[in-house]
């Protein structure tokens, strides 16, 4: 019971996180458009939105147990993806609270890969859809 109980709660943490970044876009898409602009990428607003909803899906992904080790390996290659293109080695010497932000993903990172390989025990409406 203890080991379903410790899930659940990482599916909440997990969630919530994926939430929140998505709730942070929704209330200023321009100021997301704008820093993923800063950081080179085009159609910044389109990506803002694609982003945004993006996140939703991992929050409810997580939260329902519903695709759930997919959705721990694509958060995964997410967060390692926003690692480098927003926190990565170009932007340390401006900032060196860039470089823990940058190491920051990395715990992220082990955290959804355990989750990957645990799944999300009970009450989850799909286990998943790779063995």
């Amino acid at each position: 019971m203890a080991r379903a109980v410790a899930i659940i709660i990482a599916r909440i943490i997990f969630s919530f996180v994926f939430f929140m970044a998505a709730g942070f876009k929704f209330a200023d898409i321009g100021a997301t458009a704008a820093y993923i602009a800063a950081a080179g990428f085009p159609m910044a607003t389109f990506l803002s939105w694609v982003a945004a909803f993006f996140e939703i899906a991992l929050a409810l992904a997580f939260i329902s147990g519903a695709f759930f080790t997919e959705a721990s390996l694509l958060a995964g290659i997410y967060v390692i993806f926003l690692a480098f293109s927003f926190h990565g080695p170009s932007h340390w010497q401006q900032n060196q609270a860039e470089f823990g932000f940058f190491i920051d993903h990395f715990t992220f990172l082990a955290g959804l890969l355990f989750a990957a390989v645990h799944g999300p025990e009970k009450w989850a409406l799909r286990r998943s859809l790779i063995k």
